[in-house]
């Protein structure tokens, strides 16, 4: 809207963008590319510098085409370029086509384009700031008192205006886009004010068009957008600000001995060059990349932390306690026996009874022990890599350190990622070397070969293929300990631990696999249809077909939990999403998970909760659900309780009944308003 405070400028945008989206459209590019405005935002900012600096004639129009449409080529080649390198194109599309059609313009050859008078571009070429009225009417007859003036007119130069009411509109856009950059604009905009008063670089004052289009979104890129905001990324915008005074004056001096602008070729120089900084980084440092990018740094804050609190499935490969039934850890991590030094990372299981003995007296041989000879299971998918067979039992007491593993097993299940159980009991592999096993088959029976003085199941995972590689801190997936639920954690030396039993009924309900189709109506007859599909990155998702909201999910066999939510928040999908957040297939138990914090909508409350969230997050939503068995049929029960301070409040109460034929129906009282539906699913796959 506010390209059209210039009218010329606003038309000429308005076709850059009209053009670029009939290109790509009609060449088969990706429409969710095109929706972003990937291929479409040069060519505005290219449309809006040609309306600025040209006189409208023919020869503009013909120019105004051609000019857009190499626009849009150069975009399309850097965009294939730079997503090799996962890295953002930028501004550097406009900035080459504006230098070669300013070149073109200013050579010898007449072009029949005509300047404009342009305070704009007087700026560009001198980097000094130009106290012009400008040449756009009333709006740029408008003053703010000082330094509000000078913000808002810094951020129109970057549409090439010289009006504070167009800055004033571009502001309370960015504001209610994101609290947080809009917090690192003003950041900035004080640290390059601060930094010029002290060094006196610039001492006639700054170019508004380097003050917005340089220095302010450098800073608001690297501070907000492209890492997780935290008082790290605030640290790094105001780095970012030092550089850029740097590369203006460097930019200037070289660029400018071909009577060419810098335009915004710093901010595209800093934070590319930062962005390829800290990729080499990740994994290294505490700064943060946004690894999804939802386009506002409050969801990419958010839905990043909620993440990491609990999107384990996605960082860690999916292993499962090695046997049925109940086990004790007899040594854990960094035990006092055998797991010492860089073979610390191991486990010991045995079975005991109620008298916390290992065996039934008089326990003077192996099969008086109680794990003898139990099933050893495949911990995850994958291949066998390495085994012996050959090692003989030792006699109760007696050890076997020529053979220290004993009889063993070495399974691949990933890059750099290898599980071994060792003193198996000879002769009881049902496996070889190459040999694809899934999750859960029979592959050896416990023995007490190698050193080991009595029956036990050595367990760890290990980085190597090898026999006797050094020990790897890894997590289980779920596991009970004595009727506790554990999620992606380590037993401890002393537990008693037994595999998650599934309730098939459950586990069947939820099988949302693609192709899935449900029909929902609510008691007051809206009707919606959930369908079920995956995207480009294999990922699941629910998709609402009357609103075209959708919710992704993750089922690991043992739950389905949600991992995000778009769309209409008063749709019955989101109404779903809220009780079913979080589903154990498990009978008679509880599950508790926390929802990402909210990032839409205008509230007071949640505005303050936006800016301090990079420091501090004082508001928190908890889930939790039991699921309560009536025969063969489960009533999930679940609450969304809001913490504040400490304080909490119940805001949604929900029930989703289950019958052995699936899923029947879901009630959910949110925010006082309630939503009772029944579910009728028919299966497409």
């Amino acid at each position: 809207m506010v390209s059209f405070f210039n009218v010329t400028a606003g038309a000429s945008g308005l076709f850059g963008v009209l053009l670029s989206i009939v290109y790509t459209t009609y060449t088969g590019y990706q429409r969710q590319d095109i929706e972003k405005g990937l291929f479409s935002f040069n060519a505005l900012l290219l449309g809006i510098g040609f309306g600025t600096f040209y006189h409208v004639n023919t020869a503009f129009f013909i120019w105004l085409f051609v000019a857009c449409l190499l626009c849009i080529f150069i975009t399309i080649n850097l965009w294939a370029w730079f997503s090799k390198h996962n890295l953002p194109f930028l501004s550097l599309p406009f900035i080459i086509t504006f230098w070669l059609l300013l070149s073109a313009a200013n050579s010898i050859f007449h072009m029949g384009l005509q300047q404009n008078s342009s305070a704009i571009l007087n700026e560009l070429n001198d980097a000094q700031n130009m106290h012009n009225p400008g040449i756009f009417g009333l709006s740029a007859a408008i003053h703010f008192p000082g330094y509000i003036d000078l913000f808002f007119k810094s951020l129109s130069a970057v549409f090439f205006q010289n009006s504070a009411i167009a800055g004033l509109l571009i502001s309370i856009g960015i504001l209610l886009w994101s609290r947080i950059a809009f917090s690192v604009l003003v950041l900035s905009f004080a640290a390059v004010l601060l930094f010029n008063g002290f060094t006196n670089i610039y001492p006639e004052g700054l170019s508004h068009y380097h003050l917005g289009s340089n220095f302010m979104l450098t800073a608001m890129a690297i501070g907000s957008f492209f890492l997780i905001a935290s008082w790290r990324s605030y640290v790094w915008s105001v780095l970012a600000v030092l550089f850029t005074f740097l590369l203006i004056n460097a930019f200037t001096r070289l660029i400018g001995l071909y009577d060419l602008p810098v335009l915004s070729l710093p901010f595209c120089a800093i934070t590319i060059g930062l962005l390829t900084l800290f990729k080499t980084q990740q994994g290294t440092g505490k700064t943060r990349l946004t690894p999804l990018q939802y386009y506002s740094p409050e969801k990419n804050l958010y839905q990043y932390l909620n993440g990491k609190q609990r999107l384990f499935d996605l960082q860690y490969f999916d292993i499962k306690l090695p046997f049925m039934g109940s086990w004790l850890v007899s040594q854990g991590y960094n035990g006092n026996i055998t797991h010492k030094d860089e073979w610390g990372q191991a486990l010991d299981f045995v079975i005991t009874d109620d008298d916390h003995r290992t065996y039934r007296l008089p326990g003077t041989v192996p099969d008086y022990y109680y794990c003898y000879n139990k099933p050893v299971l495949a911990c995850g998918d994958g291949v066998v890599a390495e085994l012996i067979d050959h090692v003989e039992d030792n006699p109760i007491g007696i050890i076997n350190t020529n053979e220290n593993w004993g009889n063993t097993i070495v399974i691949k299940h990933t890059d750099g990622l290898y599980s071994k159980v060792s003193h198996l009991k000879k002769g009881s592999i049902k496996v070889t070397i190459g040999t694809f096993v899934k999750q859960g088959d029979v592959i050896a029976m416990c023995g007490n070969s190698g050193r080991s003085p009595e029956p036990h199941l050595h367990f760890q995972l290990q980085a190597t293929p090898y026999i006797g590689s050094k020990t790897l801190a890894y997590p289980f997936s779920y596991y009970t300990n004595q009727q506790t639920l554990k999620n992606f954690s380590i037993p401890q030396e002393g537990e008693l631990v037994s595999p998650v039993i599934v309730n098939s009924n459950l586990k069947k309900a939820f099988d949302l696999q693609p192709g899935y189709v449900a029909g929902v109506i609510t008691s007051n007859g809206n009707e919606d249809t959930f369908e079920v599909h995956t995207d480009a990155f294999k990922q699941t998702y629910l998709y609402s077909k009357n609103t075209g909201a959708i919710a992704y999910f993750i089922n690991n066999g043992t739950s389905l939990y949600f991992t995000g939510f778009y769309g209409d928040e008063g749709s019955l999908l989101y109404h779903f999403y809220l009780a079913a957040y979080k589903i154990l297939f498990k009978d008679d138990s509880n599950t508790e998970d926390a929802y990402p914090l909210p990032s839409t909508g205008f509230n007071a409350g949640a505005w303050l909760q936006d800016l301090a969230a990079p420091f501090y997050r004082y508001t928190k939503f908890h889930y939790q659900s039991s699921n309560i068995q009536s025969g063969i049929n489960t009533t999930i029960s679940s609450t969304q309780r809001k913490q504040l301070f400490g304080t909490e409040k119940q805001i949604m109460q929900a029930t989703i009944t289950v019958e052995p034929g699936g899923i029947q129906g879901f009630t959910v009282n949110y925010k006082g308003k309630k939503v009772q539906a029944k579910w009728t699913a028919g299966n497409t796959y």
